[in-house]
């Protein structure tokens, strides 16, 4: 699930590894101009927005799940293979890369890796970087999507176990809404930020740390664990932490900005669930 820079350097070499850089933010969604400044050797650059969401639909929210043709397109222009080994990596502590990590292995891809750390570890490491445009030759891996387990709205409303909220806690707790149409949060669902599950250096705490994490949130591991957060991005992000605590979680890919949307929908505020 995570791969270390260091672990990672000897693979540079390997025909089957395929570097994907996912930089990409809120305030700056373009990341072409630092991908094309500096990036790690081979990295394909992949654009958040457009290839690793869907086209805009009523309900759907700010970035619904792609469609597995326009997926499988695009992992192939990227130079995926059915044997690729595949790491993705930002400079926002895995939070856009996870959503490439999630997309890939809910469509069957076995080998996917988030850089722990991103490209801030890779640079602390003293380890190459390359300039420029990457365009690999293309792949021919077939992506099959649906090996993950998925919410929708209403499995979200009557989900059986912890739903985290995986937003910075003023939004959960409805004292700001800087985008999506409602402030506040999913009735019955946790506040679990997803900057708690990084360190200092942005990497991920290790897997007994993320564990306590979770349990002092008063999850229950043990039982069904789902996640969201504004548009189904930084949602990704908690699931990967579950992940590697060794928790398969769900993901409601709408999350909060097609929750909100539609007025049907109830909405709390507050500091609890």
């Amino acid at each position: 699930m995570l791969a270390e820079p260091l672990d990672l350097l000897p693979l540079l070499s390997d025909p089957r590894l395929v570097l994907l850089d996912v930089r990409w933010r809120l305030d700056a969604p373009d990341g072409r101009p630092a991908h094309r400044e500096a990036h790690l050797p081979g990295a394909v650059y992949v654009d958040l927005d457009t290839e690793l969401a869907g086209p805009h639909a009523p309900g759907a929210g700010r970035h619904p799940l792609p469609r597995p043709e326009d997926l499988q397109a695009a992992a192939r222009r990227w130079g995926v293979r059915q044997d690729s080994v595949v790491v993705a990596y930002d400079d926002l502590g895995g939070m856009s890369a996870a959503r490439a990590w999630w997309l890939l292995r809910d469509a069957g891809l076995p080998d996917v890796r988030v850089l722990d750390g991103g490209l801030a570890a890779w640079r602390r490491a003293g380890l190459p970087l390359e300039a420029g445009d990457v365009t690999p030759e293309p792949g021919d891996v077939r992506l099959e999507p649906g090996h993950l387990p998925v919410l929708d709205a209403d499995g979200a409303a009557g989900f059986g176990g912890a739903l985290l909220d995986a937003r910075a806690g003023e939004r959960y707790r409805g004292e700001v809404e800087p985008i999506d149409p409602r402030a506040g949060h999913i009735p019955g669902a946790v506040s679990a930020p997803t900057a708690g599950n990084l360190d200092a250096d942005g990497r991920f705490l290790p897997p007994a740390a993320l564990r306590e994490r979770f349990a002092a949130l008063g999850v229950d591991l043990d039982a069904p664990v789902a996640a969201y957060c504004g548009s189904g991005i930084t949602a990704s992000h908690e699931v990967l932490a579950l992940a590697v605590a060794g928790v398969d979680a769900a993901l409601y890919p709408g999350s909060w900005s097609a929750w909100s949307s539609d007025p049907a929908r109830p909405v709390a505020t507050g500091a609890t669930p």
